[in-house]
């Protein structure tokens, strides 16, 4: 048996990886290609314009320009990428540490709702180790956020700890309450196909704010009076909690490293998992960036940038 720290190194997909499908809120045609990156380039979304980088979006906390019902990152040009939230958590949930994410849109398509489609096309190309260590942000002291009666809080812990609450006024959600020792095999199994969700008394009002024009049965989990409207039902018990669970696991990869600590969230979301972050990357004494146990070298892989970067990096 191998004496190697299992995850020691930084990795990226293997190969090329092309997903399209619709933007859940403006309702457009939209396209993902998820390329090879070489090591400490971070998640990265290129967005273009008739075949040409017009921007490039490191997937940090510090571009975040909107959290109304999703994660929207941008730059100071007015170039955007919203709902980033599920590809993010397939990439961290899986350990993807590295990846420019090509994107012909503005939103990213929201597939079937949840990560599913995302961690199958990954888990298909397979990754490629890189020969640098990987890099954690290391959580070093509690952090705590409130926000009116919803409040989130990371601690220090030796992995990736989720323990996530949420309370709905509707018996078909109540309280839920769950919590794991995040793995890309517990992230995989346990969170990817929980899908978003939604209330049908709601929805006139989104699509007269240019919200959830996009939205449908099969995208979507959509909340009646009395029951759930699709026709499937749900796929997890605990599928609402588990939903909420994957978007903080994409929501916290705005942190830029894959974090070593505990994250607890009551009544949250987007916002208050942007607000913990924020808070914790604001306190210096908070966090520290540790690596992985070096190990033996390998082979140095080359990569060719995105044809549509050309002339740009």
């Amino acid at each position: 048996m191998s004496n190697r720290f299992i995850g020691s190194r930084q990795t990226t997909v293997a190969r090329e990886i092309e997903l399209t499908g619709t933007g859940v809120h403006s309702g457009a045609p939209a396209s993902v290609i998820l390329h090879p990156a070489e090591a400490d380039a971070g998640l990265r979304f290129l967005v273009t314009n008739r075949g040409r980088v017009v921007s490039d979006i490191e997937a940090r906390v510090d571009n975040v320009k909107n959290l109304t019902l999703c994660t929207v990152i941008g730059d100071e040009e007015g170039n955007t990428v919203s709902t980033v939230e599920h590809l993010l958590a397939a990439l961290r949930g899986l350990s993807v540490d590295n990846c420019y994410i090509e994107i012909d849109s503005q939103e990213v398509p929201i597939m079937d709702g949840s990560s599913a489609m995302f961690v199958e096309a990954i888990d298909d190309a397979g990754l490629m180790e890189l020969s640098e260590p990987r890099k954690f942000l290391k959580v070093l002291k509690p952090i705590r956020v409130e926000d009116g009666d919803c409040f989130g809080e990371i601690s220090p812990h030796t992995g990736f700890h989720l323990d996530i609450e949420i309370d709905f006024d509707t018996p078909i959600i109540g309280r839920q309450r769950l919590a794991f020792e995040m793995a890309p095999g517990v992230f995989r199994h346990e969170l990817s196909r929980a899908r978003t969700f939604g209330f049908m008394r709601d929805v006139e009002h989104l699509w007269k704010n240019g919200l959830a024009l996009g939205a449908n049965l099969n995208n979507t989990v959509a909340i009646g009076d009395d029951r759930i409207m699709n026709s499937e039902g749900l796929r997890y018990s605990e599928e609402f909690v588990r939903h909420k669970m994957l978007d903080a696991v994409g929501d916290l990869a705005l942190a830029g490293l894959p974090l070593l600590g505990a994250f607890r969230s009551v009544r949250g979301g987007h916002r208050l998992n942007s607000l913990v972050v924020k808070a914790l990357l604001a306190d210096t004494t908070a966090w520290s960036i540790v690596q992985a146990p070096k190990v033996r070298e390998t082979n140095p892989v080359s990569f060719a940038y995105p044809a549509a970067y050309a002339g740009t990096h």
